[in-house]
């Protein structure tokens, strides 16, 4: 297979890939089921599926289960780790949103979860996620005990990189950041906040799936590529997209100061760079041959999303 390369004007990817949309339903199923935590207070339950269950992209359990089967495994078998990845990322949407971090008010165009209960709530309801997250892989379903661990590993890797990277964000680190020059400062940041995590579902597949070394590392900078290239264009909607079309608050970046590729390098040059990370990381799967036609073709609709 030869991957299809364009210039950064191409309209490609409009639409996800038609199996995208079959992998979602399985996801949201696989959630529902995921969230039954009898021990939990029924407002603290209540909030954790307001938050969990939401009408969101379900991008990051999806590239779960895509890279389990392009590196020839049964997607099925990745369903709990996907469903751990979601829970890390709605997790941090929560906490995110409050008041001392960037204080988002709406979100998947309904209220944040603060607004929507309380803050206290919404912390514990944050902290709830993460906590259930580790026990669903912990538990080892449809997985070995050194399959489990290093789903574990991985996932604990991934959320302490995205945790450091809104700290760079959001409070800043002059030991970290006082000698890089802004361009090299926002890759640092958004390869952390956003890229960790992405790059840690699309691995998790491939470790469910037995994946080689080579299928690995393949896997590995697909998701590296594709993770940094999906917080290029967050900031472009949000310099170009209004706040109806997108369901949440745009214009928010530059308002609090934020370090953004567009902020940066100016509207062309980010467009230009997604562009560069989206034939990049098409590249990197062609090792893995047609089965991964569905990354590449998820790829290019979020290399060209607007919301």
């Amino acid at each position: 297979m030869t991957p299809q390369t364009s210039t950064p004007n191409t309209p490609l990817g409009v639409d996800p890939p038609p199996h995208f949309a079959v992998v979602v339903a399985e996801v949201e199923r696989a959630i529902e089921q995921g969230l039954d935590e009898p021990s939990f207070p029924e407002t603290l339950r209540s909030a954790v599926r307001y938050a969990a269950l939401g009408a969101g992209k379900r991008l990051r359990p999806a590239l779960t289960l895509l890279a389990c089967e392009a590196c020839g495994g049964d997607r099925a078998t990745a369903l709990t780790p996907a469903v751990a990845v979601e829970l890390i990322h709605a997790f941090s949407l929560v906490h995110d949103d409050l008041p001392a971090l960037d204080n988002d008010e709406l979100r998947r165009g309904r209220p944040t979860l603060h607004v929507q209960y309380d803050e206290a709530t919404a912390i514990l309801a944050g902290d709830a996620m993460m906590s259930m997250a580790f026990g669903l892989l912990a538990a080892g379903e449809d997985a070995t005990p050194g399959t489990s661990a290093a789903l574990v590993r991985e996932l604990a890797r991934a959320t302490n990189r995205m945790i450091a990277g809104q700290v760079l964000d959001t409070v800043g680190d002059a030991a970290d950041g006082a000698a890089l020059d802004p361009a090299s400062a926002v890759r640092v940041i958004h390869a952390q906040k956003t890229g960790a995590l992405i790059c840690a579902a699309c691995r998790m597949g491939a470790i469910v799936a037995g994946a080689d070394a080579s299928r690995l590392d393949a896997i590995t900078r697909y998701g590296d590529a594709v993770g940094l290239m999906f917080q290029i264009v967050d900031d472009l909607i949000d310099v170009e997209q209004l706040e109806s079309h997108t369901g949440k608050k745009t214009g928010k970046d530059e308002a609090a100061d934020k370090l953004t590729y567009p902020g940066v390098l100016g509207v062309g040059a980010a467009r230009a760079e997604a562009h560069r990370l989206r034939e990049e990381a098409i590249r990197a799967l062609s090792p893995l041959g047609d089965d991964a036609q569905t990354l590449i073709d998820l790829t290019a609709y979020l290399a060209s999303r607007t919301r």
